[in-house]
């Protein structure tokens, strides 16, 4: 028999254009000759619609939308993962569809707990384990988490299950993510001794991004399909005799690769899925606004992107003309609206109040009354012209609040958000290597806010590669203090550090959404509390 694995891009809560693919994918496996269809967890609804779920009338309207979906699949046996709502709980559910009916459905019994999602918060957990039967061969069907417990695979395998599907909606993570997953299918594997079949979704949604990247084992752990990452596609494979017969295989990007691609395809999927027609950046001269632009280019054309500069009386020329470089290696529209005549009536407007602009009891203020003068004339041409505006702070800068509040803040989406400056720079490297529109002096100069003369980040933050790691150590790793001090970074510089992490809180709260790529981020996974005693 043949098996098509539909590694499809669906949207939270569009349960007609996600029908539309699952059939679309459908027709395909049947001109392919395929006679089994397999959809990711959830494909139906989306992963995840989230408070959605709590709506009557969208749980409604997504069984409905299942009924519908059943009675134009023919002449193939199709998986779709969709909520179903029964005896008045909800459980996340996968049903098998054949010749406008529904076989059987399995109810998810592991529900997902982790940092990113408390699936207990909407679903009931299942209870039996699943099999349905196709072409001869019996299937276990699965989700991905089920694979953590030993118990509910033996119960499986009990119930004569020949061949394991595990269907799943596992965002990316740069921290070798694929490699889990393989590593844990080969302890599902060596617990039953099946060959095993995976399906993930692509696509981004929100600040998630699902990297698709399904595969397939036979019951040595031997990888017999490869598919393509953060490509939409549809695999094909064979099964003869209960084993899987090698097929398509696409090698997987390397790690910066790999994040190049992720953030591409969750800010295009953000702007797209939204139906904005395109974006605004501030551009600076600096990396990181560098970097944003060439991610946006890539990911929605030259045509929907467009830059503005606002040089202040510390802005050097070189500057200007780096940001003038970049915008023509794209091709994008690019301004220049100069703020030192705005910056300067502001500061007639408040000295009365703050006495004099020129102390280091006021240089912050006076820094980030440039932010948010640039942060006002941004939202201003958005408003206007119906673009989202993209911030451009990274992960090291949010980390300890290295940004100014309703200044460089100010947006709709953060591309960077969990990006740290290292990598900041390994990605401009990468990019370059396709083509160089990136020029280099942008990547050699100090980075600086230039918001005060002959001003660096340095003479703020520690160098960027103990910061990161300190953050690194603290933030993905929940390291202490002391573990990050045991490892040779100096007590003074980690103490410092950790206390600007959690002294500005509040910022991020306030922060612009974005696109998550490391185990924990400041969005979904960071939870502190804004007022806190804890000191140690």
């Amino acid at each position: 028999m043949k098996i098509a694995l539909a590694q499809i891009n669906c949207t939270a809560g569009d349960l007609d254009g996600n029908q539309l693919k699952i059939l679309h994918a459908c027709q395909q496996a049947r001109e392919a000759g395929a006679d089994l269809v397999i959809t990711p967890e959830m494909a139906l609804c989306g992963h995840l619609p989230e408070d959605w779920l709590l709506r009557r009338e969208f749980v409604q309207a997504g069984h409905q939308a299942l009924l519908e979906l059943a009675a134009q699949v023919h002449d193939v046996m199709l998986t779709v993962g969709h909520s179903y709502s029964l005896n008045g709980n909800l459980f996340n559910a996968v049903s098998v569809i054949r010749d406008g009916h529904l076989l059987t459905t399995y109810c998810k019994k592991h529900l997902s707990t982790g940092q990113l999602l408390d699936e207990r918060r909407y679903f009931t957990a299942g209870e039996s384990p699943c099999t349905f039967e196709c072409k001869g061969t019996l299937f276990g069907l699965t989700t991905f988490s089920d694979y953590a417990h030993s118990a509910y695979l033996q119960a499986l395998r009990a119930t004569g299950a020949q061949v394991l599907l595990a269907v799943d909606a596992s965002p990316y993570s740069i921290d070798g993510q694929i490699e889990r997953h393989r590593a844990l299918l080969r302890e599902g594997i060596t617990q039953t001794g099946l060959p095993a079949i995976y399906v993930n979704p692509v696509g981004g949604q929100d600040e998630l991004v699902f990297e698709g990247a399904s595969f397939a084992m036979e019951r040595n752990g031997t990888l017999v399909c490869q598919l393509a990452a953060f490509q939409e596609t549809l695999g094909l494979i064979e099964l003869h005799n209960h084993q899987l017969i090698p097929g398509q295989y696409s090698a997987l990007p390397d790690q910066i690769e790999g994040l190049y691609s992720a953030l591409k395809m969750g800010l295009h999927d953000f702007i797209t899925k939204n139906r904005i027609p395109g974006v605004l950046i501030g551009l600076s001269g600096g990396v990181d606004s560098a970097l944003v632009l060439a991610i946006a280019v890539d990911a929605l054309g030259a045509d929907r992107v467009s830059t503005v500069m606002m040089p202040s009386p510390y802005t050097a020329d070189i500057s200007l003309q780096d940001a003038q470089t970049m915008a023509n290696n794209l091709g994008i529209h690019h301004i220049t609206l100069p703020i030192s005549a705005l910056f300067e009536q502001f500061q007639q407007t408040l000295c009365p109040q703050l006495q004099t602009s020129t102390t280091c009891a006021t240089q912050t203020t006076m820094e980030n009354l440039q932010a948010r003068i640039r942060g006002t004339l941004l939202m201003a041409l958005a408003n206007q012209s119906g673009r989202l505006v993209l911030t451009t702070s990274n992960k090291s800068e949010t980390a300890v609040g290295y940004s100014t509040l309703y200044g460089d803040m100010a947006g709709g989406f953060s591309i960077l958000k969990d990006v740290s400056k290292t990598r900041v720079y390994q990605l401009c490297r990468y990019r370059n290597g396709i083509s160089p529109i990136i020029p280099q002096r942008i990547l050699q100069r100090p980075p600086s806010a230039e918001l005060h003369p002959d001003q660096t980040d340095q003479d703020s933050l520690p160098p960027y590669d103990i910061l990161d790691a300190i953050i690194t150590a603290y933030v993905e790793n929940n390291l202490s203090a002391a573990e990050i001090i045991a490892m040779h970074y100096p007590e003074e510089i980690v103490r410092r550090v950790l206390h600007m992490i959690h002294s500005c809180e509040y910022k991020r709260r306030q922060a612009a959404p974005g696109i998550r790529i490391t185990r924990r981020d400041f969005g979904r996974s960071w939870r502190f509390p804004l007022t806190s005693g804890f000191r140690k």
